[in-house]
Formats: structure tokens, C-alpha cells, sequence
């Protein structure tokens, strides 16, 4: 019987057999769908029975005793294996990344990661300088409509004609607006960030006498490549580096913060109690179970094979005339433009039209956009979860034919 079998007999064991069936029909749904959403992945079958251990009935304030940063331990008894897990898990989130960085693996996903990465090093009203969403950042990078550009003084650098970041957009910045923090990263982005051309530019600006702004990087989208040594790594050159364990790492829906030691103490803070209360320790198990699949040789194997078939993926769209944003990819996802070939198409258009194929991407907006972001003239397409599935280049090349395929009758009938 396997993990979802078991699970399944459980729940109609109990009489929840309305939720059993739901449960069902997503697997069902995931089963059989070509997923290319580029937040997501398909976790292993270890890291789902994390998931749902005994730890799930386990509150855990607080922080193990032997914490580095200092901070107290635990509010409450019986902690003592809750304790022994995030130690563990702490270590093995720093031989992923080959890093002596302090780690916090509490956070309850990758905006809680951002929402407390902030909080540590800013206070309200602060200045940031990020990547605009338009361009491809992150909701919790400074929209207007979520904690992030609430709180904070957001001022947004973007991509130049090519598609790709305008470095010197984001130097200049630096001395117009003086933010109290810079913070790179994406998720909608195609190419290699330079991260440490940023933190050289950064650098430069404090040497000429301004106010040294904090670097972060949120690295949630590449932190597997970053992982595999197949993207350039922030570590050594950002000061706080938040990610997902999802996406590229291929684990538990979470997130994980990662800071110079320095400020291990002010993050630890910042996530208890600043902005969180007990974590989801049962969710730690399975962030520990993520970490030990990715310090394997396979792990990695499986990135470089994600990139491989991105780009192939890609090619194929572009040798079929559709336009790609930047050209080309540089990791697991790329962003088709029907602004120039498709007039009349829109994103959303095409989402919907492809779920009702089985294939299911999202619509999403494109340098110089003209319409909103609930239409979009884009789609994002990510090459992570099927190729968990052993999908290879061919395979998504006629992917690419396939959606072509459907694309061109969908337009037909307009």
C-alpha cells in the first residue's frame, strides 16, 4: 500500500470521506496533469511521512538550548526530540549550501521568511530597493497590496530592452534613493543573477560615503541551483538570504532564512517572537528529510537535468517563432511574450484554455506590460516538477509542439 493509500484508508476509517475525496482527486489531478507551474515540484514520499508525523501534535516556542544566537530556549516541556530535529535540520540546511552562514528552518514559508528577513534588519518606514514585480519580482518584494509595501519604502530597479536586469538602473538607484537595504531576487526571472556584481556595486556606493544598505537576497526560485553549483551563490556575498523549501528544492511547502552571523540573534528574534509563534515542527521533519535528499550526488544530478530541459524547452518555442523573454534561459523557467505574436492572446486566455488540456502553467506579466496582471500578455513555464517525473528534453519539446498545437486552435476560433 502506498503513503497516499494509507493515508486514504485512514481518513474513510474515521468517516471523512468527502475529504478523503478530495484528496484523492488531487492526486488524481497530479497524476495525470503536465505540471509546469514554476513554484512547484513533487515531493518524495519520505518527505510527505515527515510531514505528517507525530511532531504534528508537538508545540515547540521557542528555540532548542543550544542555540548559537543566544536566544532563550523552548516556553515548553517534553521538547527534548523537537530539539535534537531543528538541530539537525539546521546542520543539514548548511552542508546543502556548503555555508557557515546561521540558519533559522522555523519560518512557515517564503513570505514569513521575507516578512521576518525585514523586520530584523529595518523598521517601518525604512527604504528598499528591489526587483519590480512587473519585471519579475516577488508580491512580498514591495507590492503595494501585501505586508511588504505596507511597511516599508519600496523603490523598484528592472530590466533593460533585452529583458535583463539593468545594473546600472540599480546603481543609480542606489544614490537617488539611499535604502537602507537592497534586495535581489525573483519569480519570473530567465537569466543568472550577478549577485555579486550587486553586492560590488553596493560596495562602491558605501566607499563613496553613503550609508552601507543591507544586502538580501531571497533566493526562493533558484535555491536548488544555487544548491548544485549550477547558479551563482549569494552566500559570502548577501547578508540575509531567505528561500522556500519547495520550488527547485523539491521538499516541504516552507521557508528557511539564512544570515551572517552577526545577525543570527536579530533573526532568530525577528521570527520569534517578532512575527511568529510556535512552529510547524512536524513541517521541520520534512524540511530535515528535503536537506538530507539534497546533499546527494542524485540531487543534483536531477537540477542539471532541469536545466537541460529547460533550455530545450525553451529553444523549441522560440525555433517555432514565439517570442521568449531575455531570448533564452539561464534555469528551470522561462516567460513566453505574445504581446508581438499573438496581439489578441492573453495570458489568462491561455491558462485557461491549456488546464482544460491537462497542462497547467500560469499567466503572467512581461517587461512593458500593457495589460493587467489578471490578463497578462505571458505565460511562465517551469521544467522542475515534470522533470521529477522523468520527463527529458524530447519529452518537453513536444511539450512545446503540443501547446503550439493547442495555441494555434484556440486562435483559429476567436
Amino acid at each position: 500500500m502506498t503513503l497516499q493509500e494509507m493515508i486514504n484508508a485512514s481518513l474513510l476509517a474515521g468517516g471523512h470521506d468527502e475529504v478523503a475525496g478530495f484528496i484523492r482527486q488531487e492526486t488524481q489531478r497530479q497524476n495525470s496533469a503536465i505540471e509546469l507551474i514554476a513554484s512547484e515540484n513533487f515531493p518524495s514520499d519520505a518527505v510527505k511521512a515527515a510531514a505528517a508525523s507525530d511532531f504534528v501534535a508537538k508545540y515547540t516556542e521557542g528555540y532548542p538550548q543550544q542555540r548559537e544566537s543566544g536566544n532563550r530556549g523552548r516556553y515548553y516541556g517534553g521538547c527534548e526530540n523537537a530539539d535534537a530535529l531543528e538541530e539537525y535540520c539546521c546542520r543539514k540546511w548548511k552542508q546543502v549550501f556548503s555555508t557557515d552562514y546561521h540558519v533559522n528552518v522555523q519560518p512557515h514559508s517564503g513570505s514569513s521568511a521575507n516578512l521576518a528577513a525585514f523586520l530584523s534588519v529595518l523598521k517601518p518606514g525604512d527604504t528598499v530597493l528591489s526587483m519590480s514585480l512587473e519585471n519579475g519580482g516577488h508580491l512580498t518584494h514591495g507590492s503595494p497590496v501585501n505586508f511588504s509595501g505596507r511597511l516599508f519604502d519600496f523603490h523598484f530597479y528592472g530590466v533593460d530592452d533585452t529583458g535583463r536586469i539593468s545594473y546600472e538602473a540599480l546603481d543609480e538607484l542606489l544614490y537617488s534613493c539611499k535604502p537602507k537595504l537592497v534586495l535581489a531576487g525573483a519569480s519570473a526571472y530567465s537569466r543568472e543573477i550577478d549577485f555579486r556584481r550587486i553586492g560590488e556595486l553596493i560596495d562602491r556606493y558605501a566607499a563613496a560615503g553613503g550609508e552601507r544598505p543591507w544586502f538580501m537576497v531571497d533566493m526562493a526560485h533558484i535555491a536548488g541551483l544555487v544548491a548544485a553549483g549550477v547558479h551563482q551563490s549569494p552566500f559570502g556575498v548577501a547578508d540575509i538570504i531567505t528561500t522556500t523549501t519547495h520550488k527547485t528544492l523539491r521538499g516541504t511547502r516552507g521557508g528557511l532564512i539564512f544570515c551572517k552571523p552577526e545577525l543570527a540573534r536579530k533573526v532568530d528574534s525577528a521570527v520569534f517572537p517578532g512575527s511568529q509563534g510556535g512552529p510547524l515542527q512536524h513541517i521541520i521533519a520534512a524540511k530535515a528529510v528535503t536537506a538530507d535528499e539534497d546533499c546527494t550526488e542524485q540531487y543534483r544530478d536531477y537540477i542539471r537535468r532541469v536545466v537541460a530541459n529547460t533550455k530545450a524547452m525553451c529553444d523549441e518555442f522560440i525555433r517555432m517563432g514565439y517570442d521568449v523573454v531575455t531570448g533564452g534561459t539561464d534555469n528551470h523557467l522561462f516567460l513566453v511574450d505574445f504581446s508581438r505574436t499573438h496581439p489578441d492572446l492573453t495570458g489568462k486566455a491561455v491558462q485557461n484554455m491549456l488546464d482544460e488540456e491537462g497542462i497547467t502553467l500560469n499567466k503572467n506579466c512581461v517587461p512593458n506590460e500593457k495589460r493587467s496582471p489578471v490578463e497578462a500578455s505571458g505565460v511562465r513555464i517551469g521544467c522542475a516538477a515534470m522533470t521529477t517525473k522523468g520527463y527529458d528534453e524530447e519529452d518537453f519539446r513536444a511539450v512545446a509542439r503540443r501547446i503550439d498545437s493547442l495555441i494555434r486552435g484556440y486562435c483559429a476560433s476567436l
